[in-house]
């Protein structure tokens, strides 16, 4: 266990970003001490996260390989995934 000292507003706002990504804020910090000690690094910059549009595609992505519904076939040549587009 590891006691931290920062402000409420802090600690709720990270709480409340790392629920919206789906994870814990000990996830989290558990991460970056992960990266920390295998890399020996800081991490600073800020990832880029899906807007809602792209996270709503995501979604609509991952739930249509779940039911193999609008998956792409494979091709041989350009022309055949060209039609294939276009229908």
């Amino acid at each position: 266990m590891i006691n931290v000292k920062t402000d409420v507003k802090r600690k709720k706002k990270a709480q409340q970003l790392a629920r919206d990504l789906g994870l814990s804020l000990g996830t989290v910090v558990n991460r970056y001490l992960d990266i920390f000690l295998t890399e020996g690094r800081i991490v600073f910059e800020k990832p880029e996260i899906p807007n809602g549009e792209t996270r709503k595609a995501l979604q609509e992505a991952r739930q249509a390989l779940k039911t193999g519904k609008n998956i792409s076939p494979a091709f041989t040549n350009a022309e055949d995934a060209i039609k294939w587009l276009n229908r």
